[in-house]
Parts: structure tokens; C-alpha cells; sequence
């Protein structure tokens, strides 16, 4: 079959990309130098903006179904972890932005009123998708959600909110995982348990016959110990955990939560592998683009000092506060807390280890 000859600037519709810088100061009488800077960096961040939805969407339609083939785990692997490498690129363009000094951008920032980073939809859109819906937003980033946007694009966030997000399906995935239970009445939480209440009592005697701590650190360490015991009580109670489930403190559920830690514990095993790597984009995922929302504060406070920002809100102290209370998957951050050393997991009985490894029963 022959095919039509392609030119390079067609094929990638150059006419149109490198066309779409419109300078405001233009329109105004007098060019920014700088402006044009400022525009092409922004729409470089809308094109991978893109290319991240596109991976999303596709890591999604494999898990929102009742059975996920193993195979295609290395599918969502990889482009999961392709997201990850196009945030160290978003990242390393603020260095970029930040060549532009403060005098230069308030050459065209008045022109821009109210246009603002909050109108960009794609990247609502991004975190909506991952799990970060309205509900979860905290103080003034739920009054600057949608107040920015035009209303068709309100209307499609609005009608995204019905859909399954990444971190929900990732939940139902993870609940369905059969590994922990036997059918021979074996429990692997309750070996678990053990486990960790001999570690608890081991360091609380070692806490109170240390003779060089001040009765006021014996104290204190007593109750950071305390603290960790009642994260362990409320994983294991059913009632506790989900009052915290409702409380919105934690966001995977506890079936979930379980079969994630019991892939930490076992992620060696060659079943567990590929799981174990999802898990790590994840929090991959969640740290990049928290290292770039801060990153973007330092830059607004290097830009605007204690100005507002162009869209209305308080500027970098905005930036600043959203930077930790936009994150989806914190409970996997926190699958840290539940692990143990390896000499303390408690050995698997063999048919179950049978089942986490490449190889049938015989």
C-alpha cells in the first residue's frame, strides 16, 4: 500500500503552534520582551498537560472493569511512568520561567487580569481524574475551584465528578486481591498482629529502662508510641477505620489498604512485583507534582512578593497551602507506618507462597 507523503511542519500542524503567541502588550502600544517567554511556557505546560490526561485515561479504562489481566500491569507501568518523567519536565521548566525577573513580568502582568493558572482546565482535570475531587479540597482552594472558570468549563468538571477517578479504581483493584486468607482458616493479619504487638511491648520496656532519658522524654517517647499502637488498632477495627474513612483522614478503604501493605511486605515476590511498581508511581506522581506546585509558590513569592495573584486569590501563600492539601495518595505515603523489618514478617505457610510465585501448583 502507498502512502501520501507527509511534511514535518504539517504532519505537526507548525502553522498553528507557532502562530499562538498573541502579545497583550502588543495590543497595548508597546511589546514585553519577556512576554513571549511567558506564553510559550504556558502553552509547552497545556501540550503535556495533555499528553498526561491521555496516559491517565488509558491507565484507567484498564482498571475500571471487574477483572484486570496481569498483563497489561506492565502497560500501566510504563506510562504511568512516563507521566512521572513528563513532570521532571515540567519541573525543570520553572528554571526556565525563572530567568524572567520580576520587572520584566510586571511589563505585561496588568494586561493579564483575571486570566490566571486556576483557569487551567487540563490541569483541573488531571487532578480530578487522579482522585482529588471538590469534596477533598480544603478552605480556600474549594472557593477557587470553579469561581474562575467559564461556565462550560464548570459544567465539565461538574460532569467528570460522576466519574470513577484513578485512585478509586486503584482502590477496587487492591480489595480484590486474594493473598492474606486461606481457605484453610490461615490469617496472615492475625501472624501480622503478633508481630506487631511484640514489637510494641519490646519498645516500650526499652523506652522505660533507658536511664539516659529525662523522665519528661521517657514521657514523650511513651506517647509517640501510644499514637503508633492507635494506628495499628484503627487499622484492625473495622468501626475505628471507618470513622476515619468518613472523616475523609484516610481515602483507601480498609480491604485495600491491607492488600497494599501485604504487597510492601512481599513485594520480592515475583507475583507482588509489578503491583509493588505501581504503588511507586503512584507516590511518584503525587511527590512530582507537589514538588512542582511548591516550587511554583517560590516562584509567585519571587514574582509577586506579598502581591495578589493575577486570578484574585492570596498569590504564594495560596500556592504554598495548596501545595499539601492538594494530595491524592497519601495513603500510600503512609504504607510506611505499617511495615516491619524483614526478620520480623512472619514467614508464609508454602501453598500460599506457591501462589506468588510464576509457577503452577505441581
Amino acid at each position: 500500500m502507498k502512502y501520501e507523503p507527509i511534511y514535518y511542519g504539517e504532519y505537526l500542524g507548525l502553522d498553528k503552534i507557532l502562530n499562538a503567541q498573541d502579545l497583550k502588550s502588543v495590543e497595548h502600544g508597546k511589546e514585553a520582551h519577556d512576554e513571549t517567554l511567558f506564553i510559550i511556557i504556558h502553552q509547552t505546560y497545556e501540550l503535556w498537560f495533555k499528553q498526561i490526561l491521555h496516559e491517565i485515561d488509558s491507565v484507567i479504562a484498564v482498571y475500571n472493569q471487574n477483572h484486570v489481566s496481569p498483563r497489561l500491569l506492565g502497560t500501566v507501568n510504563h506510562r504511568l511512568n512516563r507521566v512521572v518523567e513528563i513532570q521532571r519536565v515540567l519541573n525543570s521548566q520553572l528554571a526556565v520561567i525563572e530567568t524572567m525577573t520580576p520587572m520584566d513580568f510586571m511589563e505585561f502582568r496588568d494586561y493579564l487580569v483575571p486570566a490566571s493558572g486556576f483557569q487551567s482546565i487540563q490541569f483541573r482535570m488531571i487532578e480530578l481524574k487522579l482522585g482529588l475531587r471538590q469534596e477533598y479540597r480544603l478552605g480556600i482552594d474549594k472557593q477557587f475551584f470553579n469561581s474562575r472558570l467559564k461556565e462550560e468549563d464548570k459544567n465539565t468538571l461538574i460532569e467528570m465528578e460522576k466519574e470513577k477517578t484513578l485512585l478509586e479504581n486503584i482502590d477496587s483493584w487492591l480489595a480484590r486481591m486474594p493473598f492474606g486468607e486461606l481457605d484453610d482458616g490461615y490469617s496472615f493479619w492475625n501472624e501480622y498482629q503478633n508481630a506487631i504487638n511484640e514489637i510494641l511491648e519490646k519498645d516500650k520496656k526499652m523506652i522505660e529502662s533507658n536511664e539516659t532519658l529525662h523522665p519528661k522524654e521517657v514521657e514523650f517517647e511513651l506517647k509517640n508510641l501510644q499514637s503508633t499502637k492507635e494506628n495499628y488498632e484503627n487499622l484492625f477495627d473495622e468501626e475505628k477505620y471507618n470513622v476515619l474513612l468518613e472523616k475523609g483522614l484516610v481515602r483507601l478503604s480498609r480491604k485495600a489498604k491491607l492488600a497494599a501493605i501485604f504487597i510492601r511486605l512481599f513485594r520480592e515476590e515475583p507475583i507482588l512485583q509489578q503491583p509493588n511498581s505501581l504503588l511507586d508511581h503512584l507516590i511518584d506522581i503525587d511527590e512530582m507534582f507537589s514538588t512542582w506546585r511548591y516550587r511554583h509558590a517560590i516562584m509567585a513569592h519571587r514574582m509577586l512578593g506579598t502581591k495578589i495573584g493575577t486570578g484574585g486569590s492570596s498569590g504564594h501563600d495560596y500556592l504554598k497551602k495548596s501545595t499539601d492539601n492538594n494530595r491524592v495518595f497519601t495513603d500510600l505515603f503512609n504504607l510506611a507506618t505499617f511495615l516491619l523489618p524483614k526478620t520480623h514478617i512472619p514467614k508464609l505457610p508454602e501453598v500460599l507462597k506457591r501462589k506468588l510465585q510464576f509457577a503452577s501448583d505441581e
